[in-house]
């Protein structure tokens, strides 16, 4: 009887047993589904992330490239135009040992003598004073610049600083502007009527240069336009404005090492044209003086023809110009007042500052980042913080101690 009563007991003990037996082997294998799926999840993670990451290397590859590829192109253009400038400079090389040898086979070779140092100076002297003899002779010009009557503002257009100028010898109604003090646009308007007109300002030309200019300190003579060339330290370059190509360019010699002037940190080389041609306003560093370099330019084949160190100093100055061969220089303060004449240089010693004193701009105050002189008009143009200035002015003669209105 016992027996018949253990034996369901001991067949139910087996049977919930093997049952819990079989749940734990389940939940055994559901433990070890689910950690397969997570790893293979994270493995899709990674596998995810590793080709977004290829996808985006491939991408900075393919930018890498395209931008070697442009940096060998312009470094093919470079390597074009330093081979023609090595091609003209070999050829005026050669043109130089030519002119050299035509010039020993007409003179004897002269024996070895000691040369007197007195005599090499006062040969010197003497081309000097030959030298400023053509000046003073050059364009029969000694106006002297004695007062700044009044000003006209023509208009507000363009950059705080920037440069507008007229060409005073061939299409001398133009009117030129280059706002900015970098950039390679620069608009042609027919005249002043033109520019002042906003209605007419969309006939105005605009050109593009094939280098960026630097400063404001560039200059339109005989039909072309002359600037330093951005990014260069002293490369000024010669502009056809008509045909739109570069005819010449030149390095000067010692300039683009400090600004010009002061308060227009922006201008290295400041060009001018006066009654004899084309000059170049620059400066040297403190160490050396600060002062001012003026230098005459032959506008033909920008040739140096002479240098003079001035006795006027660029710390303070804003701007200068040049009229007949007088360099004046024109001070402000760093904020900003009534722009002055202070400093004077003539080239050919017929004045000095202390002839002429302090010329004080008509009473407004600002601060100009370029004055440049019309030697057909006889007047300033300036521009004044965004503002087209033209200034009249006052001169008389050299030699003479009244004006002429």
């Amino acid at each position: 009887m016992v027996d018949r009563i253990q034996l369901p007991r001991l067949l139910m003990f087996l049977f919930l047993t093997q049952s819990f037996g079989e749940a734990q082997r389940m939940t055994q294998d559901a433990l070890l589904m689910q950690y397969i799926e997570r790893r293979i999840m994270l493995l899709e993670d990674r596998l995810e992330k590793c080709n977004q990451d290829m996808n985006k290397y491939v991408r900075e590859f393919r930018d890498f490239r395209k931008e070697i590829t442009v940096r060998l192109d312009r470094l093919n253009i470079y390597k074009t135009e330093f081979k023609n400038e090595m091609e003209v400079v070999g050829s005026r090389i050669d043109r130089i040992e030519k002119d050299i040898d035509y010039l020993e086979s007409l003179q004897p070779t002269q024996p070895c003598v000691e040369v007197d140092e007195k005599l090499i100076e006062e040969q010197i002297q003497q081309a000097e004073e030959k030298r400023k003899a053509k000046l003073r002779m050059a364009a029969d010009c000694d106006l002297l610049l004695i007062g700044i009557k009044s000003l006209k503002i023509v208009k507000k257009i363009g950059e705080n600083q920037g440069s507008w100028i007229k060409d005073p010898s061939r299409d001398f109604q133009k009117v030129y502007i280059l706002s900015g003090i970098n950039g390679d646009v620069f608009t042609e308007f027919a005249g002043i009527k033109a520019f002042t007109e906003s209605a007419r300002r969309k006939l105005a030309k605009r050109v593009t240069l094939p280098f960026a200019w630097q400063g404001t300190g560039h200059v339109v003579y005989n039909g072309y336009l002359y600037f330093h060339r951005n990014s260069t330290l002293n490369q000024i370059v010669k502009f056809d404005i008509r045909n739109g190509t570069v005819k010449d360019h030149m390095l000067l010699q010692g300039a683009g090492r400090v600004p010009a002037y002061q308060l227009s940190p922006y201008t290295f080389i400041d060009l001018a044209v006066d009654e004899q041609g084309l000059w170049s306003i620059h400066a040297e560093p403190d160490d050396r003086g600060g002062t001012i370099i003026v230098t005459k330019i032959d506008h033909n084949n920008l040739a140096v023809e002479h240098s003079w160190d001035t006795s006027c100093s660029s710390k303070g100055a804003e701007a200068a110009f040049l009229i007949c061969g007088t360099l004046y220089v024109v001070y402000n303060t760093r904020h900003g007042g009534r722009s002055h004449v202070q400093c004077l240089y003539d080239v050919t010693d017929v004045v000095t500052t202390a002839d002429v004193p302090s010329l004080y701009f008509p009473k407004r105050y600002g601060k100009h980042s370029m004055i440049h002189y019309n030697p057909r008009e006889h007047q300033l143009y300036a521009w004044d913080e965004g503002y087209q200035t033209i200034y009249k002015l006052i001169t008389k003669k050299k030699l003479e101690s009244r004006p002429s209105f």
